[in-house]
């Protein structure tokens, strides 16, 4: 038998084609994501996403003979945000796709004007993304007349109305990315699509969806971020204690919520000018405030109009609710994580609007209604077996 000795430098050759198919050689946390584009006018292709340490990553790629590639660095499975030449800023826009890149070589190929239907290979978790798409697109076909005349209404409230026939097939969609959520406890997709979802769970149930993820999950960057909204919506359900907010109210005059302890029972009413369903509970809540303002029950709006304050100072004339107090949320895009995390809406897990929050005396949260809680008639019992 003949034995035969292979020099290394002989073998590398064979061993840079061997890492090029492979993988070998690829850095735990880089990607290469290597495309084919067809049918684009234009020379360069476009990738943002999150890097390593969380920091924003914009990248660009020149296309060269319908062929480009992209390297970088993840840590974990992460959506990211491809695009061409864009003729909107809209995520519906053709020249736009989100996918799910993994720390690995992975092939791309994309048609200019329809990126939505790229062919993405090397990525387990866009697999299981476009799986659980394939389950939802019948419901999709249903709900796209609806949504069509949804995006042609240009009356803000005729729009409002027409969103909320959005609702049955939402919960048909949700039904299924439930039942995902509970087959795949290890899947980057899963925390993903829940923060999406946990706007409209109390913190029981969205307790209960975490803690059956497994641990690889619940560490990645989405599971972080669950756990943390979690916390903020914990900290605005019953049994906990209300945190103290100071603000300038309408009026320009000092307003804290400390000031109602052990005087009153309040409720924060989270609303904005902007949000139809908030106007249009108005005259309830009018109702329910002359019912108990005697009895010691005050009202506090918290709006989410700091970018437009004159709009919101009109829809507190004319809706003629400015016979209880009123503040700003204080949010402001350009804050720092800190400045946020003074953010009354963030206190409080806020995620939809309208959701209104009850306190007692003692300062304790006792009724959550609307976002993540009870309805209005909910409300209305408790604050009925508060006052009788």
């Amino acid at each position: 038998m003949k034995f035969y000795c292979i020099s290394l430098k002989s073998l590398l050759p064979v061993l840079l084609i061997f890492s090029s198919l492979t993988g070998f050689g690829q850095q735990k946390d880089s990607f290469t994501l290597s495309g084919k584009i067809t049918n684009q006018d234009y020379d360069f292709v476009y990738l943002k996403y999150t890097g390593p340490a969380g920091q924003r990553v914009s990248d660009s790629a020149k296309i060269s003979n319908g062929n480009f590639q992209f390297k970088g660095r993840i840590s974990e499975p992460t959506v990211v945000f491809l695009n061409g030449k864009m003729k909107s800023q809209s995520m519906d826009d053709p020249n736009f796709t989100s996918i799910f890149l993994e720390p690995a070589f992975m092939t791309i190929n994309l048609k200019a004007g329809d990126f939505k239907n790229a062919e993405l290979k090397g990525s387990v978790s866009q697999d299981q993304q476009k799986a659980l798409d394939k389950l939802k697109a019948p419901i999709r076909k249903e709900m796209e007349p609806v949504l069509e005349a949804y995006r042609k209404e240009k009356n803000h409230e005729k729009a409002a109305e027409i969103r909320e026939q959005f609702e049955p097939f939402n919960a048909r969609m949700d039904k299924v990315d439930f039942a995902f959520f509970a087959a795949h406890p290890d899947s980057y997709v899963t925390p993903y699509m829940m923060r999406f979802k946990i706007a409209g769970l109390n913190t029981a149930a969205a307790k209960k969806i975490y803690n059956s993820w497994t641990k690889r999950i619940q560490q990645s960057s989405y599971g972080k971020y669950i756990a943390e909204e979690i916390k903020k919506l914990e900290s605005g359900s019953p049994g906990s204690k209300a945190a103290d907010f100071t603000a300038k109210d309408i009026n320009g005059e000092q307003l804290s919520l400390s000031d109602f302890k052990g005087k009153k029972y309040v409720m924060i009413d989270f609303w904005a000018s902007w949000c139809v369903p908030c106007r249009k509970g108005n005259p309830h809540l009018i109702s329910v405030y002359h019912k108990y303002k005697e009895k010691g029950f005050e009202i506090i709006g918290v709006a989410n109009d700091d970018n437009a304050v004159e709009a919101w100072k009109k829809a507190v004339e004319q809706d003629k609710i400015g016979i209880w107090k009123h503040v700003l949320s204080g949010y402001n895009r350009n804050a720092s994580e800190a400045e946020k995390a003074a953010y009354i809406n963030e206190r409080y897990g806020i995620h939809t609007l309208p959701t209104k929050i009850l306190i007692d005396k003692n300062g304790t949260i006792i009724g959550r209604y609307g976002g993540g809680g009870e309805d209005d008639a909910a409300m209305d019992k408790k604050l009925e077996e508060i006052f009788r």
